[in-house]
């Protein structure tokens, strides 16, 4: 599972894998099984992983893989929380820091719209449902009469 964090680690640094190796005493072969989650590197190596990168282990294993994208979302309240895989049954898992800044919590209703082509958005169902209500009063067919 983390293999995709360890590559995302490398690029955010401008490393390649040689170089990678070269600063934890590990051959690139390894560099390149860990990303490809074909092979685990050890807690010694997650550390040394860990200082080059100037990250905590929590940051480095997380199940969460956050992309070093280039896109500014310090305005208008946008956020980056990295990408979810999703599982065998559709579930997915919502970054903590996403369920911390938008309230969610288990048990929360969410309301998932998409629109082909474009992709998909949640959205909690308490925060939707007072523009859905409006909406369909609007388009009634009461409103004829």
């Amino acid at each position: 599972m983390i293999g995709m964090n360890l590559m995302n680690w490398r690029k955010k640094h401008h490393l390649s894998q040689e170089q990678v190796a070269d600063r934890i005493n590990v051959s690139r072969q390894s560099v390149a099984k860990w990303e490809n989650d074909e092979a685990s590197p050890g807690i010694y190596h997650c550390l040394s992983l860990a200082n080059l990168y100037g990250i905590s282990l929590d940051e480095l294993v997380s199940s969460v893989d956050k992309e070093p994208l280039d896109i500014d979302t310090t305005t208008c309240g946008t956020h980056i929380f990295g990408h979810v895989k999703v599982g065998d049954r559709g579930q997915i898992v919502i970054p903590k820091e996403a369920r911390d800044l938008f309230e969610i919590a288990a048990g929360d209703r969410l309301i998932v719209v998409g629109q082909e082509g474009k992709g998909l958005a949640l959205t909690k169902y308490d925060k939707i449902l007072p523009i859905i209500e409006s909406f369909y009063k609007s388009n009634s067919p009461d409103d004829d009469l």
